[in-house]
């Protein structure tokens, strides 16, 4: 039985026992029972009426002073929200709680509960999946490109210039690209037809020059002498000796001409017009459509490289994911400076959202209430508290009793 249908019994009864009292001897006690029921009655009946009068109007009658709910419902509104942000959620008060929560350890407490549950691992690496999956590679591609511009601008190509050709020649990556280049012009010399290309254009040179006198005799009857094929050989036994001394370390003309690559490389970024040209050509680069293209083919890969793993792990139960937790929440732990900074910085994060949304809280109070109508509003109060007020009526009946027993017995004497 709820607390509305007892407080309506204790009326009840004290009705009847009034009732029946009437009929029986007014004197002894019969006249003090029937002044405890009397009084029980007025008691119950009047507290019947304050309690109703809070909510409705008693028998639908418009009573003045009854129905104080609804009548002072802004002010009600007004009253709960100024309880809620002033009293019992307040600014400092929700500070000094949360301070003394230790909300990162609470944090790792959660997330460690969370993560030992082979499910959880699952569900949380299906959603990464999803959001690897649906992420649009075609819009982080001018976000990579503005940020490489951005660092491209401000960045000094000068000193990146020199720190890069001195870590190449550090790792003597001039000299091996020197060794390179002579070994590919040794097999390019080597080919029979470059053999035959070489020796017509000396047969076409020799042919151009006009050299008089005996020595013109001379250079005409070597020319008369030697063919194409001749000369291609002779130039390309010579051209092949020459890469093959280039090749040897201890060569003189290497040993010079590294040390000239080398000075001109030193010279470059001391270069404004070459730094200039540089950075010209990397705007170009970045503003073009190959660009673009190869970067969104590298994304695309990358995502299908991580999709495999990720996919792989999760079949796997997601061991990873735990173990990788596993070892973030050791690494902080041996550092305990670092997990009072990340505390502070997370307590400040959180106070700082509550700083600025605090407000939310009356306005969220104050748009439900006000979407309620009158009756929706009365039920939901009832339902809170109209059952601690039904015994007050149940109080009323039985004080009332108890209070008219006494004046009846007083009256008797």
């Amino acid at each position: 039985m709820n607390t509305k249908n007892i407080a309506t019994v204790s009326l009840l009864v004290m009705a009847a026992g009034f009732a029946i009292t009437l009929f029986l001897p007014d004197k002894g006690f019969f006249f003090v029972l029937r002044g405890g029921f009397e009084a029980g009655l007025v008691g119950g009946i009047a507290d019947w009426f304050a309690v109703t009068a809070l909510f409705r109007h008693p028998l639908g009658l418009k009573i003045p002073h009854t129905s104080l709910l609804l009548k002072n419902r802004d002010k009600l509104i007004r009253s709960l929200i100024s309880a809620m942000e002033n009293e019992l959620l307040n600014k400092q008060s929700i500070g000094n709680k949360l301070k003394n929560l230790n909300l990162l350890q609470l944090s790792v407490s959660l997330a460690t509960k969370v993560l030992q549950k082979r499910a959880a691992r699952r569900q949380l690496l299906g959603l990464v999946i999803e959001l690897v999956r649906s992420a649009p590679a075609e819009r982080l591609v001018p976000l990579i490109r503005n940020g490489l511009q951005a660092y491209a601008a401000r960045a000094d190509l000068r000193l990146a210039a020199d720190r890069m050709l001195t870590r190449a020649m550090e790792e003597r990556y001039d000299e091996k690209a020197f060794d390179y280049a002579l070994e590919e012009a040794h097999s390019w010399v080597r080919r029979p037809q470059t053999g035959m290309m070489l020796g017509k254009l000396a047969a076409d040179k020799l042919s151009e020059l006009n050299v008089g006198g005996f020595a013109g005799f001379a250079f005409q009857a070597f020319a008369g002498f030697m063919s194409e094929d001749k000369l291609g050989g002779i130039l390309q036994n010579l051209l092949i000796s020459a890469l093959g001394d280039l090749r040897r370390s201890d060569n003189a003309q290497r040993a010079a001409i590294l040390r000239e690559i080398r000075v001109r490389l030193l010279m470059l970024p001391g270069d404004e017009a070459v730094m200039n040209r540089l950075r010209e050509w990397i705007d170009r680069q970045l503003d073009g459509e190959p660009f673009a293209s190869f970067m969104l083919d590298l994304l695309e890969e990358a995502r299908s490289l991580l999709l495999e793993k990720l996919e792989q792990e999760q079949a796997k139960g997601g061991r990873v994911v735990f173990a990788a937790y596993r070892s973030l929440v050791r690494g902080l732990s041996s550092d305990p400076e670092r997990v009072a900074e990340w505390d502070g910085r997370l307590l400040s994060f959180v106070t700082d959202l509550i700083d600025r949304n605090h407000y939310r809280i009356g306005q969220l109070v104050k748009d439900n209430l006000e979407q309620m109508d009158d009756a929706s509003l009365v039920r939901m109060l009832e339902e809170k508290v109209g059952k601690d007020l039904q015994w007050i009526r149940v109080n009323g009946a039985l004080c009332g009793f108890a209070v008219g027993v006494l004046l009846s017995l007083v009256q008797l004497l």
